[in-house]
Order: structure tokens, then C-alpha cells, then sequence
């Protein structure tokens, strides 16, 4: 997927890649060897001209050996910010369809009369083929002679069992359940989904936005770079209904905290590594309610004051009331 403009989520995405291709110690055209994407696209891929498909990312983290948690956090901020999902398409599996194989060749159907060949003697033990061929036959079928009776047997059965089996097969192919009824196992199991939001309102409160699937689509309440360079944001999720703070560009020590005003507490978080430094970090959610006021604050390990800032999370638009029309008068 070509990114139509630069973005901060994507360059730290791309310059994690950069990070960990020099550790595989391979080239581009090692990587193309060694992945199912080519020299060129892993060109465009590291220097962040393109976003990555997710297996993409995930295959480089195979070959350098890192686990693919924070790498697959940074795509999907990308992704997100970017717009759509970009997921490398499978190829299509062919489809068998379970289908009876034809019946085989069987000998050509006899008269009716041939039925005689069912003795009509054979008593109580026979079967209901026995009592139709019996209600069909005549007087000059039962002086048939003993020969003819036995061809005409195998006739009959043979007849039979093609009707039966066909039988089955129609019922295999047009219900594939047991004795009629659909069988919903045999139906692909629906999956959750995989944007859908994990938590809703106080059931996300303390939870990471990135786990519960809050962060894929998040609306910017207010962005502010900060006087040592550092990019602070004030995120919220309607979907969810919760709000946070995410840094990026920071120092390690720097310091975030978040707060929604009357809420339950006030969550911090801490660039703790190089990596953290080299992408972000961001706080845990708060439950938010449209029209709540949402504070953050910013304190740098390095010298500079305490920068705080805040926004108000929008009202959820009003739903377009429903025309009502009056039912026919009877009089």
C-alpha cells in the first residue's frame, strides 16, 4: 500500500524495519531471497515510502529473531493512520465440493414381469421390494422358469441399488446434515473481528488501547509538540468510549499522564528504552464520555517545565429523527 503522505507512525514503523534488516545482516536482495516479497518492495517498505504488508513485518522479525509484538503494534498504527487494511491477499484455494461420483455402468432395466423373480413364497421375511414385485406379478411371471428368475434377480437388485444410491447422493448434496437437518458444524465458524473493539466504556478502564483494539480508528481531541520536540496527543475512541495519550519523539524519562476530569484515576506512562524512544508510548484508557474535558501533561527527564494541555471530547451527532405517517383513516 503506497502512503499518500508522511506520517510520524509511519516513518518510526520504517525506521524499526531499517533497524532490524541491519540485524539480519542481509541485504535487499537477501531479503527478497529469504521472504516472499521482492528486492524492490522491501525498498520501498524500509525507506517508508510504502506501507508494509503485516506478514511482511512479521517475517522480518522471524529472520531477526524479535518478537513481533511491538513491531505489529507499530503497524497498526500506521495502517490506521494511513487508512484501510493492508493485508497481504492469500491465494485462493480451490473449492471441491463434495459431489457423489456417478454410478457405475448398470445392465438395462428388464420388463416389469421380471419383478417374479422375487419369490412370492419367501414368506413374512421378505422386504417391501418383495411386496411390490408380488403386487405386480402375474400369473404367467410365476411360471417363469427357475433360470430366467435368477437373471432377473440380479436385474432387479442391481436397479435397486442404483435408485438407492442415488438417492443418497441427492440427499449428501442438497442436505448435508443428518437425516435432513442442516449441520451447523459443517459451517465456518464466524470469527471475531479483527478491528472490532475487545471492551466498551468502564470495562476498557485501565485496559492498553493497542489490546482491546481501541486505537485502530481513535479521533485526535488535540496534538501538541512540545518545547524539547517531543509529539504528544490526546486520543479517543468513540467505538469504545475511552480516551488516552501516546508520545512520540521523546527522550527516555520522558513522562505522560492522562486524565479524563471526574474519571476514575489518572494513568502515566514512561519512555523506559531506546526502542520506546525509537517509536512511542502511550498511557492506559480512561472510560470518556462525549462532552467529558480530557487533561494531559508532559515532564521531560531534562531540564524544562511541566506542559499540560486539553481538550473536550465532541457529542456524538444527533440521530435524524424518523418521519412518521399517520395510518389510513377507516372513516
Amino acid at each position: 500500500m503506497t502512503r499518500p503522505v508522511s506520517s510520524p507512525e509511519g516513518d518510526r514503523l520504517a525506521s524499526v524495519l531499517r533497524e532490524l534488516r541491519a540485524r539480519t545482516g542481509l541485504s535487499m536482495a537477501g531479503l527478497a531471497a529469504r521472504t516472499a516479497f521482492s528486492k524492490s518492495s522491501w525498498e520501498r517498505y524500509l525507506n517508508g515510502r510504502a506501507l508494509p504488508p503485516r506478514t511482511a513485518v512479521e517475517e522480518l522479525c522471524r529472520l531477526a529473531d524479535e518478537p513481533v509484538g511491538r513491531c505489529l503494534a507499530l503497524w497498526e498504527i500506521a495502517e490506521s493512520e494511513w487508512g484501510g487494511r493492508a493485508r497481504q491477499a492469500e491465494p485462493a484455494r480451490p473449492a471441491h465440493p463434495a459431489t457423489a461420483p456417478p454410478p457405475p455402468a448398470l445392465p438395462a432395466a428388464q420388463p416389469t414381469t421380471s419383478a417374479t423373480a422375487i419369490d412370492p413364497g419367501t414368506g413374512a421375511g421378505a422386504g417391501a421390494g418383495a411386496a411390490t414385485a408380488t403386487a405386480t406379478a402375474t400369473a404367467e411371471d410365476r411360471a417363469t422358469p427357475v433360470g430366467h428368475r435368477g437373471a432377473a434377480a440380479v436385474a432387479v437388485l442391481a436397479s435397486a441399488s442404483a435408485a438407492v444410491f442415488g438417492a443418497i447422493a441427492l440427499t449428501l448434496f442438497l442436505l448435508p446434515g443428518q437425516h435432513g437437518a442442516p449441520q451447523p458444524a459443517a459451517q465456518p465458524a464466524a470469527s471475531p473481528s479483527v478491528t472490532g473493539p475487545r471492551c466498551r466504556g468502564t470495562a476498557c478502564e485501565g485496559g492498553s488501547p493497542m489490546d482491546m483494539r481501541c486505537a485502530t480508528a481513535p479521533e485526535t481531541l488535540a496534538e501538541r509538540v512540545t518545547a524539547t520536540g517531543a509529539s504528544v496527543q490526546l486520543r479517543y475512541s468513540r467505538e469504545c468510549g475511552t480516551s488516552w495519550t501516546r508520545m512520540w519523539g521523546a527522550r527516555i524519562g520522558d513522562r505522560i499522564e492522562s486524565e479524563a476530569v471526574g474519571g476514575v484515576r489518572t494513568y502515566r506512562a514512561e519512555v523506559e528504552d531506546r526502542a520506546e524512544a525509537d517509536t512511542y508510548v502511550h498511557t492506559a484508557m480512561t472510560a470518556t464520555r462525549p462532552g467529558t474535558l480530557v487533561r494531559t501533561c508532559y515532564t521531560p527527564t531534562a531540564d524544562g517545565g511541566r506542559e499540560c494541555f486539553e481538550a473536550r471530547v465532541g457529542r456524538d451527532p444527533e440521530p435524524t429523527p424518523r418521519t412518521r405517517t399517520s395510518p389510513p383513516s377507516t372513516t
